[in-house]
C-alpha cells in the first residue's frame, strides 16, 4: 500500500503571521499531514488557513502553523521540545493517523500523548487544546479490503481510549465530528482531506475557541463536547 500511494505535497503558503481585529489571540496549531493541508494546493484551503480566517472577525490572532507530513505523536513531541518557549492561548492538535498506521503500541501512544499535552500547557502555556477524534479510517477510499477493515477497527480502538484518557485531562477540548468522507470530497490520493472537509473541520474547531476565549463580539455559545469540562 505503501509503495503505490499516490503522494500529494504539502500546502503552500504562510504558516505563522498576524490577521483580524478584535480580541487578541495567539494560536498554534500542530500535527502531521492534515495540519500541513496536504490535499489541497494552499494554506487558504487547509485547516489553518480556514480557520485563521474564520477567526479573523472577531480576534486579532497571532497564529503559527507547524506540521509535517508522517508526523506522529512521538516525532512531534520531539520537534517541541526543541523549540523555542513560547506563549499560546489555543493548541490545535491534528495528530494520531500515522501513529494508527505505523502500528504504535496503544499504551505508548497514550504515554506520548499525555507527555506532549503537558508539555503543550507547561513550555508553551497552552490555556486550551482542541483536539479531533480519529477519522473513520475503515471508510478511506484509498485503503483495499481486509486492510481498510482492520485499519478501521485499530483506528476505532485508539479512538475510544483517547477520549477515555482525556476525561483526565480538562485542558484538552476534544471535538467529535461527523466529516464527509465521500470520495468527491477527498483528495485524489483517497487518504487526505479537500477544502470543504477542511472547511467543516475549521468552523468546528472556531466555533469550540469562540466558547472558550469569548469575544468582544462573540457571546460565549459552548456547545461543544470537552474532555474533562
Amino acid at each position: 500500500m505503501r509503495k503505490h500511494a499516490l503522494i500529494l505535497p504539502e500546502a503552500s503558503g504562510a504558516r505563522s503571521g498576524q490577521l483580524g481585529t478584535g480580541t487578541p489571540l495567539r494560536l498554534l496549531v500542530l500535527g502531521d499531514s492534515s495540519a500541513a493541508g496536504v490535499g489541497v494546493k494552499t494554506q487558504d484551503q487547509a485547516l489553518s488557513g480556514q480557520l485563521v480566517r474564520a477567526l479573523s472577525a472577531d480576534y486579532a490572532l497571532d497564529w503559527t502553523l507547524v506540521a509535517k507530513t508522517g508526523a506522529t505523536t512521538a516525532s512531534t513531541l520531539e520537534w517541541m521540545e526543541r523549540r523555542d518557549p513560547a506563549t499560546y492561548d489555543a493548541v490545535v492538535l491534528a495528530i494520531g493517523v500515522n501513529d494508527v498506521t505505523r502500528s504504535v503500541p496503544l499504551r505508548r501512544w497514550l504515554a506520548m500523548q499525555d507527555r506532549l499535552l503537558t508539555l503543550l500547557c507547561t513550555k508553551f502555556g497552552a490555556k486550551r487544546i482542541y483536539t479531533t477524534a480519529l477519522p473513520p479510517m475503515g471508510r478511506f477510499p484509498v485503503l483495499p479490503q481486509p486492510l481498510r477493515h482492520v485499519i478501521g477497527l485499530t483506528a476505532s480502538r485508539y479512538d475510544v481510549a483517547l477520549a477515555g484518557f482525556l476525561t483526565n485531562r480538562p485542558e484538552v477540548t476534544r471535538l467529535q465530528l461527523d466529516l464527509p468522507l465521500d470520495p468527491s470530497l477527498m483528495a485524489s490520493d483517497g487518504f487526505h482531506p479537500g477544502a470543504e472537509v477542511y472547511r467543516i473541520w475549521a468552523e468546528h474547531v472556531a466555533a469550540a475557541i469562540r466558547a472558550d476565549f469569548p469575544s468582544t463580539a462573540t457571546p460565549s455559545n459552548n456547545t461543544q463536547e470537552t474532555g474533562g469540562k
